[in-house]
């Protein structure tokens, strides 16, 4: 069946809006006392042609997640740099936009939430799609080492609830921040009267955004629907779906890329010699660099003289055979991981950004990433994508499990448009290092390196110290799970990069400024 696209752009782009309000008077968002600044025409007025302007009240944060300022940083390997290793993380200055960033690593109870979910609608007719995101318990298990109350308990022992999620492959960890954005404004939906909770939806019948700012999804209507002031709509289409206009959707949850997971690592906005205040607007410089994350010191150990002075403050192998310390002085206090909250936070209030387990990041791997990569949001791994359209220009139908079908950018499709710099819209191997411009990686014949190899980073509770640096990165194919390789999810800043919700740019008066 055919049907009518909603906000088609928005699904090219990608879920982009968040929680605010509306209003008929305002000064911002081009509006200036419920007046149009460009033609002078009212606003929100039915009466008037019904142009409909949301009174956008700035980004919340979003639950379990902290802000992380952007800024400009030296990416790449520090002054500990082994010089046996690929020399593939030469330092460069780049700078990342500001983002909210998990405060921990996903953990087991959140991850067993996505399964319970994605049981309950789809068990029943598709099991094969609840078996795929099942975490792999049985990465546990070593040959000459007695594990298997790992692989029966960890993911699913209420002892280990907040414990970080493992056996999770990179692919399976997109998947989740797919699912947590669906969730997310759903439920956004629900507190708005918008719709109603619908606890039985199942198969195609579920809420995804793009089905549903597509008019795809009905499920159950509520009494606070959004109205439409078109003053041409009649009947049901007096009310339509919320858009990204409107500002009440979140963002994409997504993993961070490998610049804006170290920069976070980095936690550089404790190294501000005077930062911004109340009654100061900062330095623009950062004193130090830190080899670890928390602070410019080359220490594991807590320092101050007090009584936690001389505990681990991560969770990483001191040495062979040591994994804890001894009985009465652990060390770290976990054989293998500990809860997601444990050690202290970094400047940025990021828990375990060294030590307790690696992490995914966005980016494939390739060993020359530090050449010819914007110095702006650089990421390696882009592949450009829009929903798949029937003939007559309207979005495909839903598939049987509820999404719209996507489909990867035709070389064709990307050679007609001169915006783009290349002619492929997978750009993988763009500017990869490579002598050959089209050369292919071709796994297991001469490299071990493809397009699906993912970086990770972190060090973990089976690591040396060493890898617990943020600059230190290291790679594995996307589709294996391992014991010490979890996740946690970002989310873009949108607008003003600053979080107190001020407008971009200096005002010098014009608007008051809104001070820490």
């Amino acid at each position: 069946m055919k049907r009518k696209i909603i906000g088609i752009s928005l699904l090219c782009l990608g879920a982009a809006t968040f929680f605010s309000a509306c209003s008929k008077n305002s000064a911002a968002n081009g509006k200036g006392d419920g007046m149009s600044r460009v033609t002078g025409w009212p606003l929100n007025d039915r009466s008037m042609g019904g142009y409909d302007v949301a009174d956008f009240k700035g980004q919340p944060t979003p639950t379990g997640m902290v802000f992380v300022q952007g800024g400009r940083f030296t990416m790449g390997a520090t002054d500990d740099e082994m010089p046996t290793l690929e020399n593939n993380s030469v330092r460069r200055t780049v700078s990342v936009s500001s983002f909210y960033m998990d405060e921990t690593e996903i953990a087991n109870v959140g991850y067993r939430e996505y399964i319970y979910w994605l049981g309950r609608a789809y068990g029943n007719d598709y099991p094969d799609v609840v078996q795929r995101a099942l975490p792999d318990s049985t990465v546990w298990r070593s040959a000459l080492a007695y594990n298997e109350p790992y692989v029966k308990n960890y993911f699913r022992a209420a002892a280990y609830n907040d414990y970080p999620v493992v056996g999770v492959s990179w692919y399976q960890a997109t998947d989740f921040c797919k699912w947590r954005t669906d969730r997310v404004n759903e439920f956004i939906l629900i507190k708005l009267g918008a719709i109603r909770p619908n606890p039985e939806q199942s198969g195609e019948d579920v809420f995804t955004m793009e089905t549903y700012m597509n008019g795809q999804y009905q499920g159950r209507v509520g009494g606070n629907q959004k109205r439409n002031l078109d003053p041409q709509a009649t009947g049901d289409d007096r009310f339509r779906p919320y858009a990204l206009s409107d500002g009440v959707f979140f963002p994409d949850y997504r993993l961070p890329t490998e610049a804006e997971w170290e920069y976070a690592a980095l936690g550089l906005i404790g190294n501000n010699p005077t930062p911004e205040n109340k009654r100061r607007r900062g330095e623009e410089v950062v004193t130090d660099r830190n080899t670890l994350p928390w602070g410019p010191k080359n220490t594991t150990r807590y320092g101050l003289h007090n009584q936690y002075q001389g505990e681990f403050e991560g969770n990483y192998m001191r040495a062979k055979g040591d994994a804890m310390g001894v009985a009465g002085g652990l060390n770290d206090n976990a054989d293998i991981t500990a809860p997601v909250h444990s050690f202290l936070p970094n400047a940025f209030g990021l828990y375990n950004m060294a030590g307790n387990v690696n992490e995914w990041v966005m980016d494939t791997y390739r060993p020359s990433s530090h050449e010819d990569v914007d110095d702006f949001r650089p990421f390696r791994g882009n592949v450009y994508t829009r929903p798949s359209v029937q003939e007559d220009g309207t979005i495909e139908d839903r598939d049987t499990i509820g999404h719209i079908p996507y489909q990867n950018l035709t070389n064709a499709e990307v050679q007609a448009n001169n915006r783009y710099e290349t002619r492929s819209g997978d750009l993988n191997n763009y500017k990869d290092g490579d002598s050959l411009s089209q050369f292919t990686y071709a796994y297991g014949v001469n490299t071990l390196v493809n397009d699906s190899t993912k970086v990770y980073k972190g060090g973990s509770f089976a690591d040396r110290a060493y890898w617990m640096s943020p600059g230190t990165r290291r790679y594995i194919q996307g589709n294996t799970a391992r014991s010490d390789i979890g996740f946690r999810c970002v989310m873009d800043r949108l607008g003003s990069p600053d979080g107190d919700e001020q407008p971009g740019g200096n005002s010098f008066g014009q608007q008051k400024r809104h001070k820490r």
